[in-house]
């Protein structure tokens, strides 16, 4: 997820909203219409809104949600009305809102121990052994239930483990510097223990959580907890698993590697694993400004642009400097070493980032394993198709940078009911995730779509002037140059995807992108059909342009590799034009901007909208909505017509879901102040979810960290949680007070 600064704060460097992809694949351009300016979305309710303040708490989302049935029916399913909640109000205080009626309460935050005999954490700077406590900026989350003999029960309701992601740390300057006691050195070199605590807060954490006497809480002492950190041991699984492009030195069979990365979305498999996302690693390496001639600019320099590491690039902390050790010299992606094989250097160590790692929740003794045939590039989330008995699986997944696209992995094998309770889980993982297909999204003017194949069969592959692939393994390691070579479509920075448990569609949130202009130059590109809004957002006295609020797409597969599509939702505030940026009608009880975490409830079919937004910042902290889902096809065509700076006209048409009403769009939950909400997992019943705020406070300047009345934020610590008041992400549990489903 990309993390932004409001504009009176310092400017944070924002790594995941990478700009790499300077293809020429169409962007819809060519067989679209226009005609949006500011920001837009759906109509929301206006009744009396009632919100309860949980005291100085504050949260960000990630998605999640449920809803009966998506599209009408002929009869209303049994069971509670949902969203019959008031919605809560937008908000700039520092603290989490949720409906009257609820109740949220911090479950586990930045450094809580993990493991016996670890210290509570103070939350001074002077804290160690982050590879047995919370890691940083929690993100993607799934739920794997327990029973009472400690094994897999998916029906368990009151206990179970939580897998949460770890993406990233609150940086200014090169240092992570609410970890350290004086914020930490910002030149280089970098000190080791500095290092070792910012390597270490990355990754994943599994904890068991539990209810007892009516209270939620995470067990600190429990067997089961564990953590992957940045330098875990993790093997190589699928069509890259031993190719040339990955040896290195501490793998010269190209088999393994240490660690997960920027970790972001998640998914859950069939079979009970856990799937996380390897977003935007490359930040993390540096290249000497001579390495594309230490390389004789073989193709591995194509590849390494493409990805976002040209040579002279600085890494994000400069962890290659903490000392001569081989855990630092391994971010330094140059080549270093005189063998052919890259066996003594790390110049093949960024390849070994950027997929989707699958790890058991239930075991911690079995190690985790990158599955290539997914592709690498900024993963968000995996979700998976509809699972029917005899046919394949299917695994959606986006690339989170602008301009860059969506995918989808059909499994050769197919499936077995059988798999499901397998007691050998990643071998299942084996099975379905390590060989298939790769294909890519074109999406038409006319709202349908093609899946194209990504392998050495497609001739526009093979024969690419620009990258010259060697076999199935060059297209797993360089997903992004096999997409550009048959003309993807570049898209608003997909971020998460999800399934609609009730009829099997596909939704991606397109969170923002400033590269679209009705008059673009240098890398931007034109506004088309399914990204069809540029226009200019007035954020104070400060412009943002392109597509500043984002919209969500949905997708219906067909045969034969075709979809149809349309835009679900316009992301906007509710005063915006409504003919040309608030196209979904949002009123003041749902607008939003920059949607991001989505994930449906399986519970209720809700759609639970997160954003990690910017743009909207003076308004209101970042929220978590509620929406009602629709079906693709359920709304009409519309056209945007765009004049263009010579007074020439540019139209373009897109298929936009039907409009939104009180009753199908609601704003559950706004956050502290400075935090992304992102991240969200429920409990079998719906009575429980789980969402995690990821760093409140961002914009804190490095230089105020030992003054708490300079913090942007002082969550969790002034909702009553934990020593200290500098500001720590943190999952949160929300239960409604008369034991009901969420939502409802």
């Amino acid at each position: 997820m990309t993390h932004r600064a409001d504009a009176a704060a310092p400017a944070a460097i924002d790594f995941n909203n990478e700009n790499a992809n300077t293809s020429a694949n169409p962007t819809f351009e060519a067989v679209l219409d226009a005609r949006l300016s500011r920001r837009g979305l759906l109509r929301g309710g206006v009744g009396s809104v009632g919100a309860a303040v949980l005291g100085g708490f504050s949260l960000s989302a990630c998605g999640g949600g449920s809803d009966p049935a998506p599209a009408p029916a002929p009869a209303p399913a049994p069971g509670p009305k949902l969203l019959g909640f008031d919605a809560v109000p937008k908000s700039l205080a520092d603290n989490v809102l949720v409906p009257a009626g609820y109740t949220a309460s911090v479950l586990f935050a930045l450094g809580d121990p993990m493991a016996a005999g670890v210290a509570a954490f103070k939350n001074d700077g002077t804290d160690t052994g982050f590879d047995q406590r919370a890691g940083d900026h929690h993100d993607g989350m799934e739920w794997f239930g327990l029973g009472a003999d400690g094994r897999r029960n998916d029906s368990a309701t009151e206990r179970g483990l939580l897998g949460i992601n770890h993406e990233a740390t609150t940086d200014e300057k090169l240092s992570s510097f609410f970890l350290h006691a004086d914020g930490g050195t910002s030149t280089l070199p970098r000190p080791a223990a500095e290092v070792d605590k910012e390597v270490d807060i990355h990754g994943v954490a599994v904890i068991e959580v539990a209810k007892t006497a009516g209270k939620w809480a995470y067990v600190p002492g429990s067997a089961l907890n564990f953590r992957l950190t940045a330098l875990t041991p993790i093997d190589i699984a699928g069509p890259a698993r031993g190719h040339a492009q990955l040896v290195t030195k501490y793998s010269p069979q190209g088999t393994a590697t240490r660690g997960t990365l920027n970790n972001c979305g998640t998914g859950k498999t069939p079979w009970g694993t856990f799937l996380t996302g390897e977003e935007n690693w490359f930040g993390y390496f540096t290249r000497s400004a001579t390495d594309d001639a230490a390389r004789g600019n073989d193709k591995s320099v194509t590849s390494l642009r493409r990805y976002g590491r040209n040579q002279g690039a600085a890494s994000r902390h400069g962890w290659e400097t903490g000392g001569t050790a081989d855990k630092y010299q391994r971010w330094n992606n140059s080549k270093t070493g005189t063998s052919a094989d890259g066996s003594d250097d790390y110049r093949n160590e960024m390849n070994g980032f950027g997929y989707i790692v699958e790890a058991d929740p239930y075991d911690k003794t079995r190690r985790a394993k990158k599955r290539t045939a997914l592709g690498r590039f900024a993963h968000e989330s995996a979700a998976f198709g509809k699972v029917v008995a005899g046919q394949p699986l299917t695994v959606y997944m986006g690339d989170d940078s602008r301009g860059e696209y969506i995918y989808k992995f059909v499994s050769n094998a197919l499936w077995s009911d059988a798999d499901a309770n397998a007691a050998d889980r990643l071998a299942v993982g084996d099975k379905y995730l390590d060989s298939g297909k790769l294909y890519v999204a074109k999406f038409n003017a006319d709202g349908t779509g093609q899946w194209v194949e990504l392998s050495l069969a497609n001739s526009a592959i093979a024969n690419y002037s620009a990258y010259k692939f060697a076999d199935a393994g060059d297209i797993a390691i360089n997903t992004r140059l096999a997409a550009d070579a048959v003309g993807a479509t570049k898209m608003d920075r997909p971020e998460w995807n999800a399934v609609n448990p009730a009829n099997g569609e596909i939704y991606f949130t397109l969170t923002n992108n400033s590269n679209r202009s009705v008059n673009p130059t240098g890398s931007q590109y034109l506004p088309d059909a399914a990204n069809p809004r540029a226009y200019t957002d007035m954020k104070g006295t400060s412009a943002q342009n392109g597509n500043p609020n984002g919209h969500l797409v949905r997708l219906k597969d067909g045969t034969a590799n075709n979809f149809t599509w349309d835009v679900y939702l316009f992301g906007a505030e509710a005063g915006a034009d409504g003919g040309m940026v608030n196209i979904s009608a949002l009123t003041a009880e749902n607008d939003f901007s920059s949607p991001d975490g989505l994930v449906f409830s399986k519970a209720t079919g809700i759609c639970w909208i997160q954003t990690d937004d910017g743009a909207y910042t003076d308004v209101t902290n970042c929220m978590m909505l509620a929406a009602i889902p629709g079906q693709v096809g359920d709304g009409g065509k519309k056209t945007l017509s765009y004049t263009k700076a010579d007074g020439s006209k540019l139209d373009v048409t897109t298929y936009v879901g039907k409009a939104a009403t009180p009753s199908t769009l609601k704003r559950f939950l706004v956050g502290p102040k400075g935090c992304e909400i992102t991240g969200m997992a429920e409990t079998p019943d719906g009575k429980a979810i789980f969402v995690n705020i990821q760093h409140p406070g961002e914009s804190t300047p490095m230089a105020s960290v030992t003054d708490p009345t300079k913090y942007q934020s002082q969550w969790p610590a002034n909702a009553g949680y934990g020593a200290g008041k500098r500001p720590r992400s943190a999952t949160i549990v929300i239960t409604k007070n008369d034991g009901g489903v969420i939502g409802s």
